[in-house]
């Protein structure tokens, strides 16, 4: 009798425990579903070489390189600059503290569109679109007219320690 009421009373906290984590997990998803500050942060790039910060700017979403792996270029010992951009006078901006990602809005839910990622590597830009995976995880896809011929990079959420 004792052992019957014993395993009762455990598969009612087991149900109980596992309806918390439910409803703790769907608050989660629905402030990132209905938030457009949820892509605001830190975000290292799916390579691991570059950290963006995405911050709002006006109505719309931006984002600056604040880290990279190799700050500077080998070649000099100096910061790594900008030199494959076409413009001539951006070629010696540095890298690190460059708006790389611009214009974005919030559509629906988890999306943000309209916006541009600039890839200092090759000096192109590209339309983008960011989706917010869960609260940790970006997928931003960068792509040339058609959103189908692109590529998709996976960002992950960083801790920024004070």
């Amino acid at each position: 009798m004792i052992t019957k009421y014993l395993a009762t009373k455990k598969f009612l906290f087991v149900i109980i425990a596992a309806m918390i984590v439910s409803l703790g997990n769907s608050a989660t998803v629905a402030s990132i579903v209905n938030n457009p500050d949820a892509v605001v942060g830190v975000w290292k790039t799916g390579d691991g070489n570059a950290i963006v910060r995405i911050y709002k700017n006006g109505e719309t979403y931006q984002g600056k390189i604040v880290w990279l792996k190799e700050p500077n270029d080998p070649d000099t010992g100096k910061p790594k600059l900008d030199k494959n951009n076409p413009t001539e006078t951006s070629k010696n901006r540095p890298v690190v503290g460059l708006v790389n990602i611009w214009g974005f809005k919030f559509i629906e839910k988890n999306l943000w569109d309209e916006g541009n990622i600039y890839d200092p590597k090759s000096g192109n830009t590209y339309s983008c679109t960011i989706k917010m995976l869960n609260a940790n995880t970006l997928e931003v896809r960068g792509y040339i007219g058609v959103s189908l011929i692109g590529r998709t990079d996976v960002w992950t959420k960083q801790v920024v320690k004070n």
